[in-house]
């Protein structure tokens, strides 16, 4: 009886206790794998643009990627994007005219430092619709929130500065050379997206860089960068470079050509 009474006993501790290689659940909700941010990438329709002497401007495409999209965010439409293109800088100065003795001169200017000589900016909307004022006016994001640094301030003070910074934004957008596409970017798939700008016929050569911004939701989410070269090209460049860089050699051919054209003319309309 007793052997019974232990065997049953060692029965129900076999049973109740669980197999030694068993997990434990853990306990609560699993935890959802967190979703990794998103990403911009963009590249343009040509690394290089040629200026001859019939240029009068052309447009460019600037494709992008977003990885990790939100399908909600996209569905909702609240994918924003920002593509500029800025040229180089320089220093500038700008004077104001006025009439002396009857001639109108030169009475005043104002230098501004590190100006950007182009600047294009497109969008998907209105950038007011997008974004803060405050974070537009950090990244510049549109013509008004360039920055144009003055050098040394005009002895009439900072009324003066203003008057000239605002003289000179309007010129460069009376040149097409600051210019704003509203609704200028367009997606063309979930995550793929388009951007239209026109470089003007006086867009000028070096690097230019042409950025990307990605806002989720009215937030900065993702940015990225390139490169655009513009140079001249043709016979034109060919004798600038020849002038530049075999100065004596460009001199001597010069005087020889100018010779020739005048011997020829003279060969030409020669009396009988």
């Amino acid at each position: 009886m007793r052997a019974l009474v232990a065997a049953a006993a060692m029965g129900v501790a076999l049973v109740s206790a669980p197999p030694a290689d068993a997990q434990e659940e853990p306990e609560g909700p699993l935890l959802a794998a967190p979703i990794p941010p998103e990403r911009i990438e963009i590249g343009l329709s040509t690394e290089t643009i040629a200026i001859t002497s019939d240029f009068a401007g052309v447009g460019l495409t600037i494709f992008g990627a977003i990885d990790n999209v939100d399908p909600l965010i996209q569905r909702q439409g609240r994918y924003d994007v920002f593509v500029i293109l800025e040229g180089p800088s320089s220093n500038i100065v700008t004077r104001r005219k006025s009439r002396v003795l009857g001639i109108w001169m030169n009475v005043e200017s104002q230098s501004f430092l590190d100006v950007p000589q182009s600047f294009l900016v497109a969008s998907t909307r209105q950038a007011r619709d997008i974004t803060t004022s405050s974070t537009l006016d950090r990244l510049s994001l549109g013509v008004e929130e360039v920055r144009l640094r003055p050098g040394k301030v005009s002895p009439r003070g900072k009324d003066d500065v203003t008057e000239f910074t605002e003289a000179l934004r309007r010129l460069k957008e009376n040149s097409g050379l600051y210019q704003e596409f509203p609704s200028g970017v367009r997606f063309i798939s979930q995550s793929l997206f388009r951007a239209q700008l026109h470089l003007p016929a006086d867009v000028p050569l070096g690097r230019h860089t042409a950025r990307a911004y990605l806002f989720r939701a009215g937030t900065l989410s993702a940015q990225t960068t390139t490169t655009l070269d513009i140079r001249k090209a043709g016979l034109e460049y060919q004798l600038f470079q020849a002038a530049q860089n075999q100065s004596l050699l460009y001199g001597i051919a010069a005087v020889a050509f100018a010779l020739f054209i005048g011997w020829l003319g003279r060969v030409l309309f020669r009396r009988d």
